[in-house]
């Protein structure tokens, strides 16, 4: 059972002298617990980077979560004793669309959702962010931020991991492949311009090129690498989650699981090849997803991915987007593509 301790936001808003009125209306005082109810909080903030306090606990012990804008997991479930309370800070990204690139716009303005399963918030501040380290997703449905329970993108779930100071500018779009990704406006057209000397990019495309030949999808993953690196970023390529495909033998040892197109192009072989010719930090989520897709097998591996719920072997859970972005940020504090103090373990 859920609760959520209102009394300690009345005492904080009583102690504060504060008024329930919009964001916009503050002058010179960062907009905090006003604008939350028991469920969440909404922030009338301009698109851009901003950093988010809170400081959780009540009078009971209390577990709670944060998640905001289009489903994205922003702050893992935490445990705080009665009586006792605790500070977390993360940076988030509003946009306009605030989802995939070609979805719907969404609400304007900053949403968080309370979760957990005993949420208690007693007290918020938000500001914007100054000096953030910017990660770009580019990639589709297998990374994007999902609109609809159960499926989730691990780019969705990425941000729980990253401390104040990071945040997680997830423009992957479902259905997408290297082809389309560059030639439609809303997407690549919009991200570069986006980029700023620094900059991570995370490239994961590979399930929607499903027609592209070798010679295409390798000057495609070319030209995002050049992209990227015009405008001063740091490109990274991710090869694609595997598909939960079995053998007969318990493996994944297949050209659904391991992303062969029907042309025969070897999608993760000839992003390694890209990375290695540019020099080019490389994510290897093909074999990390294919040791722990087999390490639990046929039955464990349901669910990561939505096979109880869909029939599903492609897209993944909430839980195993969420266990294949831990995946990646181990490779972002191993590859020091972060820095290990930005990052939450565990």
């Amino acid at each position: 059972m859920r609760r959520f301790n209102l009394a300690v936001l009345a005492a904080v808003a009583l102690a504060s002298g504060l008024t329930a009125v919009p964001a916009q209306a503050h002058t010179g005082r960062p907009p905090g617990i006003e604008n939350c109810t028991a469920s969440g909080c909404h922030f009338d903030v301009p698109p851009g980077t901003y950093d988010v306090k809170v400081l959780l606990g009540g009078d009971a012990e209390s577990h709670t979560a944060i998640s905001g804008e289009t489903r994205r997991s922003l702050l893992p479930e935490t445990a705080v004793a009665a009586g006792e309370r605790a500070s977390r800070s993360f940076t988030v990204n509003v946009r306009t669309p605030e989802g995939e690139p070609t979805g719907p716009d969404g609400t304007s303005g900053l949403d968080l959702a309370l979760g957990g399963s005993a949420p208690a918030l007693a007290g918020i501040k938000v500001t914007p962010a100054r000096h953030t380290r910017q990660i770009f997703l580019v990639g589709d449905s297998t990374v994007c931020d999902q609109p609809g329970d159960p499926y989730s993108g691990w780019g969705q779930q990425l941000p729980q991991y990253l401390r104040k100071g990071v945040s997680v500018a997830n423009y992957a779009d479902s259905g997408e492949s290297t082809v389309t990704y560059l030639s439609e406006p809303r997407l690549w057209a919009t991200v570069q311009p986006l980029i700023r000397p620094g900059d991570l990019v995370l490239v994961q495309l590979a399930h929607n090129d499903k027609t592209t030949d070798e010679a295409t999808y390798r000057a495609n993953l070319e030209t995002l690498v050049a992209g990227v690196r015009e405008k001063g970023g740091n490109p990274v390529l991710v090869t694609p989650i595997v598909r939960r495909w079995f053998n007969s033998d318990g493996t994944l040892n297949n050209g659904t699981a391991l992303l062969v197109n029907g042309l025969g192009v070897d999608h993760p072989a000839v992003i390694r090849s890209v990375a290695a010719a540019e020099d080019v930090p490389l994510i290897d989520l093909t074999a990390k997803t294919k040791t722990l897709v087999e390490s639990l097998g046929v039955e464990g591996s349901k669910a990561i991915y939505l096979y109880n719920e869909k029939r599903d072997n492609t897209h993944t859970s909430v839980h195993g987007a969420t266990v294949y972005a831990g995946l990646v940020r181990d490779e972002l504090v191993a590859q020091r593509l972060v820095p290990a103090g930005l990052v939450r373990v565990g």
